[in-house]
């Protein structure tokens, strides 16, 4: 879940300001605009790190939902609504997420919001039409970050065409550092071997297993630690010291060229500009004809088709197996994963399937389907970063946060500052909590897989592996720190 420019500077400003909330861990008092998918699981998420949570929605049955599930305050009102706001206590709200349906209630609850004296505002924008505008909109209402599901979706499934054999790409240090996911499979030349022994054997390559995934359950891993079939080992390095790993395990497989899409959705939108920017050639499918209009007059260069994506027959009859993707984006998850699935059986080279429904998980990866994306989680660990992403008395600051399996598992970026703990002395002399694992650092410019020897410096940038509690802070990962 990489960040492009302005996401950057929005998330840099955020910290800044964010900072004078307190230091290191401080309770935030949050209001959520919207009880839906995105806005329930925020509040369930920020509710176990002890912020003070108020959710706002209209619906009745919502609120109802929330109030008996969440340990939270619930209000029945229109979010946008400046009596409602204030009631929900925004004038001293730390942030205010407006995650509703509707982009223009959104901008509307960060501005009145902003004008009650709420310290920060957060706004889910999603259509297209605003997607050029997105500066100028949040110049005007003042909505300090933009929050766009299906754009970030694309992009992590833009990532995953990458590096097809992973099952998970997750992008730090602006791209000069990536940890992918892969499937340990029969016959892989790691069953079996101790990843100590495994990491002598690649000692030439700049990578680190940073965790396994073992039957849902995360592990963060020793050098004693022996992969087993149907694992899902994550690796972490550079781009090219991970290409050349897969390699070794015979998995560099081509980029891709092709792209078959079935559902004209905002995902299906964005993805196909990055697609059609990368010079993959993109075939979309949508069921409906008006949106199959619209799309043809936005995209140009992709072939747009009117049918049915989920029919078998109009699969074949399109040859939807000569292409090296295929990407199932419609409204029913049930339909992504079966067409996937189908995909996978005959023989689509990389199979990616959007699923925001958490339960699926395990029936999913029985059935050997890897790639999978939850626009929700994607959008939850979005926020989180931002929420978390307070300076703490010793000057750490997160810019990046990801999560490991839809688990408890994390991996944090940090940007190190002169009072941080522990600078100048060798990893080797430091006590690190159980759980915790560094996994590289950027000095100077220059990728670093940690050893011994490694010493941290001020300016440094930091990956951490975290398993248990959510990690606030880069101290968080030092004994008696």
């Amino acid at each position: 879940m990489c960040y492009d420019v302005v996401d950057f500077f929005v998330i840099q400003t955020l910290f800044d300001g964010l900072a004078r909330f307190g230091e290191g861990g401080c309770c935030l008092n949050i209001i959520i605009v919207g009880a839906g998918k995105v806005g329930s699981t925020l509040a369930s998420y920020l509710s176990r790190e002890d912020h003070n949570i108020t959710i706002i929605d209209s619906d009745k049955d919502a609120i109802q939902r929330a109030s008996d599930t969440l340990d939270v305050m619930c209000i029945k009102g229109p979010g946008a609504a400046p009596s409602v706001l204030r009631e929900a206590g925004a004038e001293d709200a730390d942030l205010v997420l407006a995650t509703t349906n509707l982009d223009e209630v959104n901008m509307l609850c960060c501005l009145t919001a902003k004008r009650l004296g709420a310290g920060y505002t957060i706004a889910r924008i999603r259509d297209v039409v605003y997607t050029d505008d997105l500066a100028a909109l949040q110049r005007e209402l003042n909505v300090d970050a933009v929050i766009n599901p299906e754009y970030s979706t694309a992009l992590e499934i833009s990532r995953l065409l990458r590096f097809p054999a992973a099952a998970n790409v997750d992008t730090f240090f602006r791209g000069k550092v990536e940890m992918l996911g892969i499937r340990v499979r029969e016959g892989d030349p790691m069953v079996g071997i101790p990843l100590s022994v495994l990491f002598s054997r690649n000692s030439d390559l700049s990578i680190l297993f940073s965790a396994a995934e073992r039957k849902g359950e995360v592990i963060v891993p020793n050098g004693d630690f022996v992969p087993q079939v149907g694992d899902k080992l994550y690796v972490t390095g550079s781009p090219k010291d991970l290409s050349a790993y897969l390699r070794t395990l015979g998995r560099d497989l081509p980029r891709i060229h092709s792209a078959f899409l079935i559902g004209g959705s905002r995902i299906s939108h964005y993805l196909s500009k990055m697609l059609l920017s990368m010079g993959v050639r993109v075939t979309l499918v949508e069921n409906n004809p008006e949106h199959c209009r619209a799309l043809s007059e936005w995209l140009p260069e992709a072939l747009i088709l009117h049918g049915d994506g989920t029919d078998q027959e109009l699969l074949h009859s399109e040859h939807f197996t000569n292409n090296d993707a295929f990407i199932a984006l419609t409204g029913r998850d049930e339909d992504n994963l079966l067409s996937a699935l189908y995909a996978q059986q005959q023989g689509v080279r990389k199979v990616v399937a959007k699923c925001n429904r958490i339960n699926y998980s395990e029936v999913v990866q029985a059935a050997g389907l890897d790639c999978v994306v939850a626009p929700k989680l994607i959008t939850v660990a979005r926020i989180l970063r931002l929420v978390r992403g307070l300076q703490d008395k010793s000057g750490s600051v997160m810019i990046s946060l990801h999560r490991i399996a839809d688990t408890d598992a994390e991996a944090a970026e940090f940007i190190l500052r002169d009072s941080t703990p522990n600078l100048g002395i060798p990893l080797k002399d430091l006590e690190i909590r159980k759980g915790f694992l560094i996994v590289a650092l950027l000095h100077e410019d220059h990728v670093v897989i940690p050893s011994g020897n490694t010493v941290l410096s001020a300016g440094d940038r930091v990956i951490v592996i975290s398993h248990g509690k959510g990690i606030q802070a880069f101290r968080d990962i030092f004994v008696n720190s």
